[in-house]
């Protein structure tokens, strides 16, 4: 039992110095980042591809900030499931009061069997292009971005060594269900992984049509489940890396109870064993991350009970000295990520202000601290439950998964009104 304690408490802590490391090799690259923006007479005529399923909590706001962007030739392709999809009636209203001249709606028209809905999507739209559209960017509808985001997206592709450009998402801590609280904290750890390892995210993702064609990612797409995890190891054959853009971090206020979670975390699982360049280094970071804690838990417990104290305090010394540490980090990275927001003016969005800071009070403190072993314990739960799993669904969509590129749509139906989630504000 001692020789045990000892080596997970040294274990708990060389991880915690090895995400301490990582987080502040993060955050230096943040505050060391300087803007290049290309002026506008050098900016390449960009197709900015938006593809919906379903009304996303925020999707006029999303749709608003697209269509008032500081760029001088971009065009917004929007690709709707269905035109009785509840997202055509929201986008069309939208378009109609902002007045705009610089979109296209358009239904799917051909539902491909052997990819995802959203590959469909992204081939027809990138199929329709004409030769004057040098840039594509790709953009999901809970990013509400700032006026900024276009420019800054695009300008570092001038650079012929970046093959694509890239954001990541960024949730708050703040909300009413525990489920959001998790996914929080799951992805201040994802986020930075992401940048260590170069991945790029579809949210906010732009790439030169040229790069496009040459590393054949449109055939790619069509045979997939998802478009962006694959693209580190696609473009690095060609020479390209993605470059991430601090100022393009995006804030995603929208909100999630556990059950809804644990199945989009499956998918996302799902997703990264397939696609994931690095797969066997995220299943070491879940041995680090989960099983590690939680064995020192159950070791504390049985050392309670068998009167073994001295185990039981290392091992619950070593514990509270690593959950502290977790928590300091995620309060370091959102203070710090508060910053990068406020500095891009990131906050106001077209229209009513989406007062996205949140507020660090000592409750929502507390709760990070008590979420910090229950997103362990949910990350595992979902580890294990997607070791089954061959078919995901997804807003009503199911697919048999056999492969990266072995994919196939078992079950499809257009989006309803039905469908859209009681709570406003909930993650579809």
């Amino acid at each position: 039992m001692e020789d045990l304690a000892i080596f997970l408490s040294k274990s708990l802590m060389s991880w915690l110095v090895i995400q301490v490391c990582l987080t502040l090799v993060f955050i230096w690259y943040l505050r060391s980042s300087k803007k290049n923006l290309l002026p506008d007479d050098q900016l390449p005529k960009t197709a900015v591809i938006l593809c919906l399923r379903g009304a996303d909590p925020f999707l006029p706001r999303c749709l608003r900030s697209l269509l008032n962007q500081n760029y001088p030739q971009y065009d917004l392709k929007l690709i709707v499931d269905s035109h009785e999809d509840p997202a055509w009636k929201i986008a069309s209203e939208t378009i109609t009061e902002q007045e705009a001249t610089n979109v296209q709606i358009s239904p799917l028209r051909t539902v491909r069997n052997n990819c995802s809905l959203k590959c469909s999507s992204l081939v027809q739209a990138i199929h329709e292009l004409d030769d004057s559209y040098k840039v594509v960017a790709l953009v999901d509808a809970d990013t509400i971005v700032h006026v900024n985001w276009l420019r800054e997206l695009v300008s570092p592709l001038s650079d012929a060594k970046v093959g694509a450009t890239t954001g990541y998402r960024w949730y708050v801590p703040t909300g009413k269900y525990w489920g959001s609280l998790v996914r929080y904290i799951g992805n201040v750890s994802a986020v930075v992984q992401m940048f260590i390892f170069q991945i790029p995210w579809g949210g906010t993702l732009a790439m030169k049509t040229e790069v496009l064609r040459q590393t054949e990612l449109l055939d790619k797409w069509g045979q997939a489940l998802g478009e962006d995890f694959m693209m580190h190891n696609i473009l690095k054959k060609h020479g390209l890396h993605v470059k991430f853009v601090p100022s393009l971090l995006i804030v995603n206020r929208e909100e999630t109870d556990l059950f809804k979670l644990i199945d989009y975390l499956k998918r996302l699982i799902l997703y990264s064993r397939l696609y994931h360049p690095r797969w066997l280094a995220l299943v070491s970071e879940a041995v680090s991350s989960i099983l590690f804690p939680t064995i020192v838990i159950l070791l504390i417990l049985e050392s309670l009970l068998e009167t073994k104290w001295e185990a039981a305090a290392l091992l619950l010394g070593c514990y509270g000295v690593y959950t502290v540490g977790l928590l300091l980090i995620m309060l370091v990275l959102e203070l710090e990520i508060q910053r990068m927001v406020r500095s891009n003016d990131q906050a106001m969005s077209i229209g009513k202000p989406l007062h996205v800071y949140a507020k660090l009070s000592a409750v929502t403190i507390i709760k990070m601290l008590i979420g910090i072993p229950l997103t362990q314990w949910v990350y595992g739960l979902a580890m294990l439950s997607s070791l089954w799993i061959s078919t995901v669904t997804w807003r009503g969509v199911s697919y048999r998964v056999q492969g990266p590129w072995n994919i196939r749509l078992v079950e499809y139906r257009p989006y309803q009104w039905l469908d859209q989630p009681i709570d406003s504000k909930v993650s579809l």
